[in-house]
C-alpha cells in the first residue's frame, strides 16, 4: 500500500474510533482532579501520571484541580466540557460517591465512562502529638459529655471520614446528628486545622497525614481497617471496642461518550501504568492496597457502591 493511502486510512479509522490509541504516538493527557492540591486525590492522580508517562502511555499529562462539594464540583465541570475527548479523565471515589448521596443530588458520575479501580485505602484518625487525646476511647469519652465539642475534621461531607466518624458515634451510643464535623476543600487545609489545634481530631487516608506521622507532628490514634495496617502504629477502632470498618477506593473516569476502541485503549494504558516502578513505589509509600478493577467489572462495582454506601448513610443518619 502506498503511503499516502496508509496514512488515509489511519486517519478514516481514527475518525470512525476504531483505532485504539495504542496505535498512535503516546498521548497528551488532561486530568481533573477534584480536589484541592495536598490530598488523597491529588496524589494518586499524579502518581498515576508519573507512571502513565514512565509506561509510555502518555507523552505528557496535564492536572486540573477544582475542590469542593466531595468531588461533585470537579465531576461537574468534567462531564461538561470534555464530552468525546479520549485523552481526558478524572479522579473518582468512594468520597464522590458519598457526596453525591449527601446531597441527594443527581449523579452526574453516570455520564462519565467507568475506566479503572485502581486501589483501596483505609482512613487513619489523628491528633496533634501535643493533645491530651490519646486513643478513641478518649475521643468517645468527651464526645458523651459534650458532642459538639469535639471537632472532628476531614474532606467534604459524605467522605468515608465523614461517614466513620457518624458510624463511630453511633456505635458508642451518641446521637449521630450531633456530631461536629468540619469538611475541608482539600487535604492541605485540613493538616493545616489539625497542627494548628483548631479541630480535635482528623480523618483522612494514610496519604496525607503519613509525612506528619513519621515527622512526630501528628499521633495516629486508630485506623477504619479490619486489621492493623502495615507499617502504621495504631489499633483499628474494632481493637477499641467499636465495631466499624470502612475503606475508600479511587479509581479513574473517562469523557463521555468516547468510543468503546477509546476505551479500552485508555483502560490498557491505565493498567500498564499500575506495572511500572513509579506506581509501585507510589503504593508503597502511601501504603495503598492494590485493587484493580476494569471495564465493566468496576461499573457494576460503582453501581454496587451507590447501595451499598446509601444503606450505610441511611442507618447512621446522614441523609
Amino acid at each position: 500500500m502506498h503511503r499516502s493511502t496508509f496514512l488515509k486510512s489511519l486517519a478514516a479509522l481514527s475518525v470512525t474510533g476504531a483505532l485504539p490509541l495504542s496505535a498512535w504516538a503516546a498521548a497528551d493527557i488532561k486530568t481533573m482532579i477534584p480536589a484541592n492540591p495536598g490530598g488523597g486525590w491529588d496524589t494518586t492522580a499524579r502518581a498515576l501520571g508519573k507512571a502513565m508517562q514512565e509506561a509510555g502511555f502518555a507523552s505528557s499529562v496535564n492536572y486540573e484541580n477544582k475542590g469542593g462539594a466531595s468531588g461533585t464540583i470537579g465531576l461537574a465541570q468534567f462531564v461538561n466540557s470534555t464530552k468525546k475527548d479520549p485523552n481526558a479523565i478524572i479522579m473518582t471515589g468512594a468520597t464522590m460517591v458519598g457526596g453525591i448521596i449527601a446531597s441527594k443530588q443527581a449523579s452526574q458520575l453516570q455520564a462519565a465512562t467507568p475506566l479503572v479501580r485502581l486501589m483501596s485505602e483505609y482512613q487513619v484518625f489523628v491528633v496533634p502529638t501535643d493533645s491530651p487525646i490519646k486513643t478513641m476511647k478518649d475521643v468517645v469519652d468527651q464526645m458523651k459529655k459534650d458532642p459538639g465539642s469535639v471537632k472532628w475534621a476531614g474532606g467534604s461531607r459524605g467522605t468515608t471520614e465523614h461517614i466513620a466518624a457518624v458510624m463511630i458515634a453511633r456505635e458508642a451510643g451518641i446521637e449521630p446528628t450531633k456530631v461536629n464535623y468540619v469538611a475541608f476543600r482539600g487535604g492541605g487545609e485540613a493538616v493545616a486545622s489539625i497542627l494548628g489545634g483548631n479541630v480535635t481530631v482528623g480523618g483522612s487516608g494514610y496519604t496525607e497525614f503519613g509525612e506528619y506521622i513519621k515527622a512526630g507532628k501528628m499521633r495516629a490514634i486508630a485506623v477504619t481497617s479490619d486489621a492493623r495496617l502495615k507499617g502504621v502504629d495504631a489499633p483499628t477502632l474494632k481493637e477499641q471496642g467499636l465495631n466499624v470498618v470502612i475503606g475508600n477506593w479511587r479509581g479513574v473516569h473517562g469523557a463521555p461518550d468516547i468510543t468503546p476502541a477509546q476505551r479500552t485503549a485508555l483502560i490498557e494504558g491505565i493498567v500498564k501504568a499500575t506495572k511500572t516502578k513509579a506506581w509501585q513505589q507510589a503504593v508503597e509509600q502511601n501504603g495503598w492496597t492494590p485493587a484493580l478493577l476494569t471495564g465493566d467489572e468496576f461499573s457494576k462495582f460503582v453501581e454496587d457502591e451507590f447501595a451499598g454506601l446509601r444503606a450505610t448513610m441511611t442507618k447512621a443518619g446522614m441523609i
